[in-house]
């Protein structure tokens, strides 16, 4: 009998050493330790016996892990909501630069005129508008003041012609009536001397 207890011992002390190889020998994952758990249980006729301190253990790593993926989760959501801010804050950033730039490009492709940002085209526009239209007021004016220096000058020929004119009637008119004035005093010297 003695021997049948170090034969059984023996057999014993193999078969957890065997045990004890095969554990160590699956992965520490839920997945492994699951497995662990159902091969290395009793049977008891339909059902499997499981050592307590091995469900213990699976509870543990069960919780440890919920535990370390929340917390994982926790993060990544954290890391989300900062990501997010970031986003939000560069999209600002990106439309107000896109505003600026947008700014930047209107005033580079237009020039201030009056107070008022005009494109370029516009500006020149109205700049070759306005010399065009003092060109034909420059014209104009020298047109108008050719027409009155000749007409002036037409008026002076004139009023030279008409002072000769009436130069020339006058001292006709002064010669008649110093004939005029002659006869008479000759004719009252006439009388004069008849009487």
């Amino acid at each position: 009998m003695k021997l049948f207890r170090i034969t059984f011992a023996l057999l014993l002390f193999a078969g957890t050493m065997y045990a004890q190889e095969q554990e160590t020998e699956l992965p520490n994952t839920l997945e492994g330790q699951f497995t662990d758990v159902i091969e290395n249980s009793n049977r008891y006729q339909d059902y499997k016996v499981v050592k307590i301190y091995k469900l213990n253990d699976l509870k543990k790593s069960v919780f440890d892990s919920i535990a370390a993926l929340e917390a994982q989760i926790d993060s990544s959501q954290t890391t989300v909501t900062r990501q997010d801010n970031e986003i939000g804050t560069l999209s600002q950033d990106l439309k107000t630069t896109q505003e600026d730039l947008a700014l930047s490009k209107k005033r580079e492709d237009g020039i201030s005129f009056l107070g008022a940002l005009l494109p370029k085209a516009t500006y020149n526009g109205i700049m070759w508008t306005i010399i065009l239209v003092l060109i034909a007021g420059v014209a104009f004016l020298v047109y108008k003041f050719k027409s009155s220096h000749r007409d002036t000058r037409a008026a002076q020929l004139k009023l030279a012609e008409t002072e000769e004119e009436f130069e020339t009637h006058r001292q006709r008119t002064l010669e008649r009536e110093q004939q005029l004035r002659r006869k008479l005093q000759d004719e009252i010297n006439k009388q004069k001397k008849g009487s």
